[in-house]
Parts: structure tokens; C-alpha cells; sequence
């Protein structure tokens, strides 16, 4: 049970970490002047970042530990 855990809130942290990689990526890319860009990295870690954190969640849930 406690790997399991473990299990999901080390997918929740990822999740966080790849959603704010991706915005500072799309910061700095906006920066210089590439503003298609940016927005494409940053969906992109949106949508893989929140989508690992919501399986992370999902996870903690279903174990019954939330």
C-alpha cells in the first residue's frame, strides 16, 4: 500500500515539474520573440503534465489514501 503511495505522489510531483518546465521553456521562447512557439511547448506540458498528475491523483484515490 505504501509503494502505491509513493507510487502517486511521485507522479504528481512529475506532473508539476514537466507543467512548469514547459512554462518556463514557453517563457523564454516568448521572450524571444516566438510567440507560436511558446504556446505549443507550453500546451503540450499542460496537457502531458496535468495529465500525469491527474493518473497520480486518480491513483492516490483509488487506494483509498485521500
Amino acid at each position: 500500500m505504501r509503494g502505491w503511495w509513493l507510487l502517486a505522489k511521485g507522479l504528481e510531483g512529475l506532473g508539476m515539474v514537466i507543467v512548469l518546465v514547459g512554462l518556463v521553456v514557453s517563457i523564454q521562447l516568448g521572450f524571444k520573440e516566438e510567440g507560436l512557439k511558446s504556446m505549443k511547448y507550453e500546451s503540450y506540458a499542460l496537457l502531458g503534465g496535468g495529465a500525469i498528475f491527474l493518473l497520480g491523483m486518480w491513483l492516490e484515490r483509488r487506494i483509498g489514501a485521500r
